[in-house]
């Protein structure tokens, strides 16, 4: 259904090439996995496949591309192309326009020129399987970021297309959310859709897969059948995460003498009638490194922005090093406290990576600046990519940007949503050893994951919130 010969394509002002001499053959109604540390050049190939490139984007280009015969050239435009294909992005917000989760579902469906009976049948179906009936009236914004995604795929479903390619549709999705999406993925190729998918999780799709490729630095690393790529080592490394040896051994439990840094009684926060958060009281200590867990829209990033003055409390207090974060300016609590966001692009708007680091620096007035940015850009491994634009760095590289701006900045507590969203094995594991080693120094990390395996395997302490409420808070011996 689609080929691709000998492709290449460099970006404008992207230097190298971002994929190289990639060929491949993707096979009415199979379901083609692609992998790959990231900047490998996944996502490229992809809307390569899909004639984005062609249609929408400058840049160089070679070799060949065909979507159902035709060469991608010969369409007259993008618009032609998205009634065969139709792409789901690793960005959600990119894609939704309208006020609604129903009115981005209907947009989609009413494209097709469908009766009404059959729009309103598909409407409910969709939401159905993607478990967005309960949000049918709530604005895109106000969703969590697995939200998000869901509904961005829905609004693919709802096009119905004979093609699907999807770029880490469960990237920002918990356990619960990404079974949701296999299901669907099953359900269409059983109905003879073909699928092309951008994925980390392997494991949890491999009953899908008929084909994978692993990428490497633009080229394709290696072609085939699941069960004949996954002994090779470098394969081995992508598909499947490693943490032993990271915890240690060893935990952190606070003496009885010590204050906590982070101390919240009875929170409560509300978005309109929808109450986010119930009640939530915790303390957070000095070196304590904390997993937030939870299903997608339990609460947890609405949690970790009050520590920071984005959100105030509609009831109860928070301290933050003894700054009263309900009232506190953001620019005082960022002298205790800095936060990572789950998409570490919205926090850049530098020209280069030093550039970047020495904003929050300047900002906050912190002594021996340039002593500063040579210890985090060292702490993180990013010497090598001082100079260069943000944007071009890898999504491992732009997340352990992310870290070193706010590591800069000197805070005692470190929050970090979701920092191993898009990242492969090896470099999911690079970014938590930087995490504890930022424990080992004193620092208190606080994290909100959906990885029960990064949780259990590398933190001291879980706690477990559920419709706005702590359902569990564990701290872990030994």
């Amino acid at each position: 259904m689609i080929t691709l010969e000998e492709v290449s394509y460099s970006y404008p002002r992207g230097g190298r090439q971002a994929i190289s001499r990639v060929s491949v053959n993707i096979e009415p109604g199979e379901c083609l996995f692609v992998t790959g540390p990231s900047g490998a050049g996944k996502t490229t190939m992809c809307m390569a496949a899909a004639g984005i490139l062609e249609h929408e984007f400058g840049g160089e280009k070679e070799g060949k591309i065909t979507i159902l015969g035709r060469n991608v050239k010969e369409y007259a435009s993008l618009s032609e192309i998205s009634g065969h294909v139709g792409m789901v992005f690793d960005d959600p917000e990119a894609q939704l326009i309208f006020t609604s989760v129903e009115e981005e579902i209907l947009s989609a469906l009413e494209r097709r020129g469908l009766s009404a009976e059959e729009i309103e049948s598909r409407l409910s179906s969709i939401m159905e399987v993607t478990q967005l009936t309960a949000l049918k009236d709530r604005a895109p914004h106000a969703l969590s970021g697995g939200q998000k995604q869901r509904l961005v795929l829905a609004t693919t479903l709802a096009l119905g297309t004979d093609i699907v390619i999807l770029d880490e549709p469960t990237a920002e999705l918990d356990e619960r959310g990404t079974e949701s999406i296999i299901s669907v993925l099953k359900d269409l190729k059983a109905g003879g859709k073909t699928i092309v998918l951008t994925e980390h999780k392997f494991t949890k799709f491999r009953d899908l897969i008929d084909q994978m490729i692993v990428m490497d630095a633009g080229r394709i690393r290696a072609l085939g059948k699941p069960g004949d790529l996954i002994a090779d080592e470098f394969v081995k490394g992508v598909i499947f995460p490693d943490y032993s040896g990271i915890r240690d051994g060893s935990s952190h439990s606070p003496s009885d003498e010590q204050k906590p840094l982070v101390s919240i009684k009875n929170l409560e926060h509300a978005y309109g009638e929808v109450q986010a958060l119930n009640g939530v009281s915790l303390d957070i200590f000095p070196g304590e490194f904390v997993a937030i867990v939870g299903e997608n829209g339990s609460g947890k990033t609405t949690l970790i922005k009050h520590l920071i003055g984005l959100l105030r409390p509609s009831g109860g207090t928070v301290l933050v090093d003894g700054k009263d974060a309900g009232v506190a300016p953001v620019s005082d609590l960022a002298h205790s406290v800095g936060l990572v966001f789950q998409n570490p692009d919205h926090m850049f708007f530098a020209d280069t990576v030093a550039e970047e680091i020495m904003f929050g620096i300047r900002n906050l007035g912190i002594p021996e600046p340039d002593m500063v940015l040579k210890k985090v850009l060292d702490a993180t491994g990013l010497t090598h990519s001082r100079d260069l634009y943000p944007r071009w760095l890898s999504r491992g590289e732009r997340q352990k940007l992310a870290i070193a701006c706010v590591l800069a900045m000197r805070p005692k507590v470190i929050i970090l949503d979701e920092p191993t969203t898009g990242l492969d094995g090896r470099e999911a594991r690079e970014v938590m050893e930087i995490l504890k080693h930022l424990q080992q120094e004193g620092r208190s990390i606080v994290m909100v994951t959906h990885s029960r395996q990064i949780a259990e395997e590398c933190t001291d302490r879980i706690i477990t919130i559920d419709s706005g409420r702590i359902q569990s808070d564990i701290r872990r011996e030994g």
